[in-house]
């Protein structure tokens, strides 16, 4: 039995690592793909985790196929495809380490898994977690419906990332009808501060956060806030937990790694989430922080996640963010 398994985009992170002789930019290799870098967060902390999704039968999809087995992710759901290449995202980094991105996806692989190409015997875990970036195509969009089905039907705990993308969309409006279309299948949603403006029309991180909750009937809300920190929801809890200050240089995976960190607290304590206080909530958020705030000191995302030791000695101090 696996611990969280996951659906969704495995791709390369081309990350800025200095510059040539001629002054042109030098880009590094990096495996990435957010759903795949919540995997990683949980494989270095010791879970059984694996992974569903689709990369080419090319030198980057093999390449990705044999991180996730030395990180000890599980590839039995991974489908190399040997027609469409694996997908590509250009980092671009500013000085304070935010990123955005430009992806090389038309078709990407990803794009492609299908719904009989989901196993079913691949949902023997306690967690599914999927994100907004496969259902911006067919038929990967039929795969994760699918995929949703299966685990719900064995009423596994279901998490979700909103990832918004808005270049690997048709357009807004489709973005925001499609990640909206499957949010109440979701128990745990993690969301940043701009997606939950987006999605909810709302500036009011407490109005937006609500609504988000009453109207799809999540049981956890986690609003990102970079470097500042988290709020949280959880049923009639709120509040809000700073974050850490750290040398930031790259903040790719990190809202993946704090995911991690989150769904990590959620198998550790070994209860449903409706019945935490509100210490073990402030605690756990705490925790994830952490996590984030680490993987912002390396570059590239799964190469970056930190392993308990780190964790514990981050948590032990007092680099809070305010």
């Amino acid at each position: 039995m696996y611990d969280v398994v996951a659906l969704g985009e495995l791709l390369i992170d081309f990350t800025p690592e200095g510059k040539s002789e001629n002054g042109n930019v030098l880009f590094e290799r990096n495996p990435g793909g957010a759903p795949a870098n919540v995997l990683a967060c949980l494989a270095k902390l010791g879970k059984r985790t694996s992974f569903i999704g689709k990369v080419g039968e090319d030198e980057f999809g093999c390449f990705l196929r044999q991180v996730l087995i030395d990180m000890g992710i599980a590839v039995d759901g991974l489908v190399m495809d040997p027609e469409v290449n694996t997908t590509l995202a250009f980092v671009h980094l500013q000085a304070d380490g935010e990123r955005s991105f430009s992806f090389y996806r038309n078709p990407g692989a990803d794009t492609r898994l299908k719904p009989e190409e989901i196993k079913k015997e691949m949902f023997n875990t306690r967690i599914f977690h999927f994100g907004s970036l496969s259902l911006t195509d067919e038929p990967a969009r039929s795969a994760t419906i699918t995929a949703l089905k299966l685990a719900k039907d064995r009423k596994l705990l279901v998490s979700y990332d909103p990832n918004l993308r808005p270049h690997l969309w048709p357009n807004l409006d489709e973005a925001k009808t499609q990640i909206l279309a499957v949010m109440d299948q979701a128990d745990i949603v993690k969301i940043s501060g701009e997606e939950l403006e987006f999605l909810t029309g709302s500036q009011d991180i407490e109005q937006g956060s609500t609504r988000l909750c009453q109207e799809y009937g999540l049981r956890m809300l986690l609003v990102t806030l970079g470097k500042e920190g988290c709020y949280y929801r959880l049923g009639d809890l709120s509040g809000y937990v700073p974050g850490f200050r750290v040398n930031t240089i790259d903040a790719t995976g990190a809202g993946d790694a704090f995911l991690g960190g989150m769904l990590f607290q959620v198998l550790q304590r070994g209860k449903e989430i409706d019945q935490w206080t509100a210490e073990e909530m402030a605690m756990s958020v705490r925790f994830a922080n952490a996590i984030g705030a680490l993987v912002t000191t390396r570059k590239g995302a799964i190469p970056a996640m930190p392993n308990l030791h780190e964790i514990e000695e981050l948590l032990a101090s007092k680099s809070l963010s305010r």
